[in-house]
């Protein structure tokens, strides 16, 4: 197995910057694909209007780099690499909405898709309701708390399925800073996932960044998965596609370095828990009964001590989107 990861990680793991952006415009143009950019946002008003301003300019072809952003086809007009860029707000309580708007995205409120469907919190289920609020072939997730914003986290991961039409899904692989050090991000990885992955789906041993919120992938593909509703959907959709696809066609490439904002302890382990669940419904392929976490807090006052705190693993998953008739009427139309 470890041979068969070696191999895999020579074969499909590269640079940003092995793929140029005029190279990709030009595959794209000459492949007749669409690129939808996702960003799920949840109270990111300080940083989501940046990434939207970035993407436009650089990647869309609306601010002084559009030389870059685009390649001139036969009738002369530019090709850019990203023809829609859509915010899905999951229930904001800030200005995120607003300062998306102001940047040139398209929001999407996550209760306005499927409304027959009741929504519920959670970062995976907006994921699965933007496959309805968007129409690239490819779609690319970006999160929406990213601070620095390079295009290289949309382009770098969107260039393999330009370029290459084996690969189905790119994860993007970054250095992780935290507090003050150039590497220690990226906690829930490597105490929970990487562990994981490693006994369980020893094939996906060679990813970097398994739960990292930058992937892109192929339409028809993800459209194939379940979703599961909450922090458990990079894990789920990660090791859904190895069964659906396999190895060789999942991929990563490195797009420098990764900063925004950290979670808490106690955040971590509810995280931790819904992707210990995630994983642990793929091994037993089975619902089971919904679990709990108890963590404590110190009581102020006087008297002290600690108290207990539960809160509900997320367990449900969506079912994939081509079991969804709006979705199959969409698509037909």
């Amino acid at each position: 197995m470890l041979d068969e990861v070696g191999h895999w990680l020579e074969r499909r793991s590269w640079s940003a910057a092995d793929r140029p952006l005029e190279q990709l415009c030009a595959a794209k143009r000459r492949g007749g694909h669409s690129v939808s950019v996702v960003l799920p946002a949840l109270d990111e008003e300080r940083t989501v209007g940046e990434i939207v301003s970035i993407i436009r300019r650089d990647l869309m072809g609306d601010g002084p780099a559009v030389s870059g952003a685009a390649v001139t086809d036969a009738g002369g007009h530019g090709v850019p690499l990203v023809d829609e860029l859509v915010v899905m707000d999951s229930g904001s309580t800030d200005r995120t909405a607003e300062a998306a708007t102001a940047a040139g995205a398209k929001v999407v409120h996550r209760d306005e898709v499927l409304p027959r469907l009741p929504a519920v919190r959670g970062k995976g289920e907006v994921l699965w309701r933007s496959l309805l609020a968007t129409s690239g072939d490819i779609v690319c997730f970006v999160d929406a708390d990213l601070r620095n914003f390079s295009p290289d986290f949309v382009s770098g991961i969107v260039g393999p399925l330009l370029t290459d039409p084996e690969i189905q899904l790119v994860k993007a692989m970054y250095d992780r800073p935290f507090e003050g050090s150039p590497e220690g991000g990226g906690r829930v990885t490597e105490l929970v996932a990487r562990p994981l992955l490693n006994l369980h789906w020893p094939r996906l041993a060679g990813f970097v960044q398994p739960l990292g919120g930058e992937y892109a992938a192929r339409r028809e593909l993800l459209e194939r998965l379940p979703f599961p509703v909450g922090y458990g959907v990079e894990l789920g959709l990660l090791v859904d596609a190895l069964d659906a696809v396999g190895l060789d066609a999942l991929a990563q490439v490195d797009v420098g370095v990764r900063r925004h904002r950290h979670q808490d302890g106690q955040a971590l382990g509810r995280m931790a828990a819904a992707i210990y669940r995630t994983a642990e419904r793929r091994l037993s392929r089975g619902a089971g009964v919904r679990p709990r976490l108890t963590q404590f807090e110190r009581v102020p006052g006087p008297s002290g001590g600690f108290a207990p705190r539960t809160h509900p693993v997320d367990t449900e998953e969506r079912p994939p989107m081509t079991e969804i008739g709006e979705y199959a009427e969409r698509r037909v139309a």
